[in-house]
């Protein structure tokens, strides 16, 4: 065995101390690395009074690298003491994501002195060959220092890609549990141990709801339905590594029950659980099985023939039709060129096809071409996976268009992928949504809960990592990159679609609060007086019910930065919309201005209720009692806010049943 406290020698985070936590952009109540990169959550649990927060680190650099278990501890779940490296990367095997767990009654045989051992479960990615398996260290005091077993691995299927075991104790079934993510498969794995030494397995789950992305990061635990009839249900969590709704990585979730084996989803809740596979009727135009047939390639992206699958130094794609399909991998995703069809007449009122790779606008797409010119364009959504698409083209009948595949992109994602073209006999549907989002902002992924939490406070707490992996190593952050959620707190809402995950900030955060003010009630210009009264804050929590919401209503809340910034917050059509579009700093990437989208009905009765928490470059969203959530990163000149409420044109406004400002104290 080896004594993981040496790795003082090899890594150790740098003392808060030691920094100014003032630095542009920095994150004041939001958990952020001291320097360096930093990314999953991790081995989170809770053990002699202290939250433990592991998370994926790189002790050398700001971008991805070398991972290790970074650590901080809190006893109140906002304020953080940043500790040295736990578990660092060692014989070329990187320390990936996985969890922790208080082993009470030493099943193990790590404990020591009579007091239970913590055990840190996570994946070994060899970085030398394409292998990732589980592993096993163990702590006797308060997770200081840990110790790698000398067993390691304890499971291992010799698999490429096989990641980030969630551990729980199942007290049903008297043994540990794993939910352990198969990426590629798009399944989630489920093995039991006795004494998380040896492991065997039990069932797997999947694929199911969002299946564009690679599945990543699981997690399974009871939830409590908020009625106050004592009822539970399992959640299993599954982060995606693309195709969430604000694009890129995200969050979904199941609802169903767990028996010690089998995790089985709520028929009411996910009635359609099967990944989409129907193909849409019409005319196939081009499957591509036989060539290229009369389409022209130009540059040397597409070479001189469909592919068969994924090319030299490509990830594995998967879910195209057939044997063959377009793929502009050719020489890696430096190569450029075009690929462009023969001459048609458009006769049916619909295209449709499976698209994949980059999400370059204007560069890694398909384009339809009517009189030389670009009339419908498509990307993919950085997966290898295509998924598909389809354009209403009922206006052009008669007309003589083209299409044309394009890749102009050198970069990361910097190619494309298009199979079976079909011209359709109807208009173009949006394909069925088939998953539940726990965020539908940009920036919420790797979502996992702690572990152990005492039964006298009761509740399930998680936290997200506060970014996106499409412009993650981009942000323009120094010394530190990256930033994790407030944690919240979990419980399920049973609706009449089914179980519903509602998210609330845990209470900790009110010890922040700043003598908080209310306003009784009024017009929205009355509102915006007394909000206008409270300018000249940056970290912000405020909570607003409007009255008489319908759905002829249009309004919303504009968070002016110092800068001149603008970040918009609007209510329409039983929809919210978060536009960062005009926030502040963006440039970084391409697709880091945007606007993001979640369906928000009001109550019944006409009440929407609303709670924001505004940070020097986040903001969190939490509406409809915690149901519906947005997080998002923006990047506004320093200083503080000005918040505004609008109503659009002459629809009708409003009324503000109530609101409560409170500004926070930092945590650093």
């Amino acid at each position: 065995m080896r004594a993981i406290a040496l790795l003082l020698l090899f890594a150790c985070a740098p003392s808060a101390a030691a920094q100014t936590y003032r630095e542009r952009y920095r994150p004041q109540f939001h958990f952020t690395p001291a320097e360096n990169w930093m990314n999953d959550p991790n081995g989170m649990v809770f053990h002699d009074g202290e939250w433990h927060l592991f998370y994926q680190y790189n002790p050398f650099g700001d971008r991805w690298g070398h991972m290790s278990w970074g650590h901080a501890v809190s006893r109140d779940l906002v304020r953080w003491e940043h500790l040295p490296v736990a578990l660092a990367e060692a014989d070329d095997i990187m320390i990936f994501s996985g969890s922790a767990v208080v082993d009470r009654h030493n099943t193990s045989g790590f404990g020591a002195g009579g007091r239970p051992p913590l055990v840190a479960i996570y994946t070994g990615h060899h970085a030398g060959r394409q292998r990732q398996d589980q592993r096993i260290a163990y702590s006797n005091d308060r997770g200081r220092t840990w110790t790698k077993w000398e067993g390691n691995p304890v499971l291992d299927i010799r698999a490429a890609d096989f990641r980030d075991p969630k551990v729980f104790w199942h007290a049903g079934s008297g043994q540990w549990v794993m939910a352990v993510a198969h990426p590629l498969d798009r399944q989630v794995g489920f093995y039991g141990s006795p004494d998380l030494k040896h492991w065997r397995p039990l069932s797997t789950f999947g694929p199911a709801g969002s299946t564009e992305g690679i599945w990543e990061c699981p997690d399974l635990f009871p939830l409590a339905v908020d009625d106050g009839g004592g009822a539970q249900k399992w959640c299993l969590v599954v982060n995606v590594g693309s195709g969430a709704p604000a694009g890129g990585s995200g969050c979904q979730y199941f609802v169903g029950g767990f028996d010690g084996r089998e995790f089985v989803a709520d028929a009411r809740t996910h009635p359609r659980l099967a990944a989409e596979t129907t193909v849409p009727e019409g005319e196939v135009f081009a499957d591509f099985e036989a060539g290229y047939g009369g389409w022209i390639a130009t540059g040397e992206a597409f070479g001189d023939a469909p592919a068969r699958g994924a090319l030299e130094g490509q990830m594995a794609v998967e879910g195209f039709l057939g044997g063959a399909l377009v793929n502009s991998f050719h020489g890696g995703d430096a190569s450029t060129g075009t690929l462009t069809s023969p001459e048609f007449e458009i006769a049916a009122p619909s295209i449709h096809f499976l698209i994949g790779g980059g999400a370059h606008e204007g560069r890694t797409c398909m384009n339809l071409l009517v009189g030389g010119e670009v009339v419908r364009t498509a990307t993919g959504d950085e997966a290898e996976r295509p998924a598909w698409h389809g354009w209403d083209v009922g206006e052009l009948r008669g007309r003589r268009a083209q299409l044309q595949i394009v890749d102009a992109a050198e970069g990361s994602w910097g190619h494309v992928n298009i199979d079976h073209i079909v011209f359709g006999a109807a208009a173009a549907a949006s394909r069925p949504e088939r998953a539940l989002w726990a965020d539908f902002g940009a920036d919420f992924y790797a979502a996992v809960s702690w572990s152990d939490v005492p039964e006298e406070d009761g509740r399930r707490i998680w936290i997200g990592w506060m970014s996106n992996w499409t412009y993650a190593q981009d942000l323009p952050t120094a010394p530190w990159r990256s930033a994790m959620t407030v944690p919240r707190a979990l419980s399920l809402r049973d609706t009449p679609a089914g179980f519903r995950l509602v998210q609330r900030p845990v209470r900790e955060l009110g010890s922040l609060q700043e003598a908080p003010a209310t306003f009784a009630g009024g017009t929205l210009a009355e509102a915006n007086a007394w909000l206008a009264a409270r300018a000249g804050a940056a970290l912000i929590d405020l909570a607003l019910r409007f009255d008489g919401v319908g759905a002829d209503t249009e309004f919303g809340l504009r968070v002016h930065g110092a800068g001149g910034g603008v970040l918009e917050l609007r209510h329409r059509d039983d929809g919210l919309a978060l536009d960062r579009t005009r926030a502040g700093e963006g440039g970084f990437h391409e697709r880091f201005p945007a606007v993001h989208t979640a369906p928000c009905p009001a109550a019944p009765d006409g009440v929407l209720e609303l709670r924001l928490l505004l940070d020097t470059s986040s903001i969190e969203v939490f509406a409809g009692g915690g149901t519906v959530v947005l997080s998002d990163r923006f990047f506004p000149a320093p200083g503080d806010y000005r918040l505004e409420l609008f109503r659009s044109g002459d629809r009708p406004a409003p009324g503000v049943g109530s609101a409560i400002f409170a500004e926070l104290n930092p945590i650093w």
